[in-house]
């Protein structure tokens, strides 16, 4: 295996958890075990072939871990895993540093919407 060299703490943390949605599956999965169908409603934007890709990538890398009940119709659902939990300083970070930003914005006239607070 060829050795992966990071320059700097951030690009290991970026290498997992980078992208556009990554961040968001695990804001939303901070507090809760979710399905996938229940992550489409709360990211209306990300396509359902995007939301899984995104979740067997976290799942791969030991963010998420995913639990698959032995029932008809089939259900899985996902949280984070004890070692995604370690995020939850950084996740809460991005989401301060988000709210913070949206009032910016608002104050500059900008117009924006925050809907939810966690």
């Amino acid at each position: 295996m060829e050795e992966k060299i990071y320059n700097i703490g951030v690009e290991a943390t970026m290498d997992v958890i980078g992208g556009k949605w990554k961040p968001i599956i695990l804001c939303n999965l901070r507090y809760d075990s979710l399905r996938p169908s229940d992550l489409l409603r709360k990211i209306p934007s990300i396509s359902q072939k995007m939301l899984i890709q995104q979740l067997r990538e976290l799942e791969r890398d030991q963010i998420v871990t995913r639990k698959v009940y032995n029932q008809v119709p089939p259900k899985v659902e996902y949280s984070l895993s004890e070692y995604g939990e370690t995020l939850g300083d950084v996740l809460d970070i991005l989401c301060l540093w988000g709210e913070s930003h949206t009032k910016h914005l608002i104050a500059e006239g900008k117009n924006v919407t925050l809907r939810c607070n966690n």
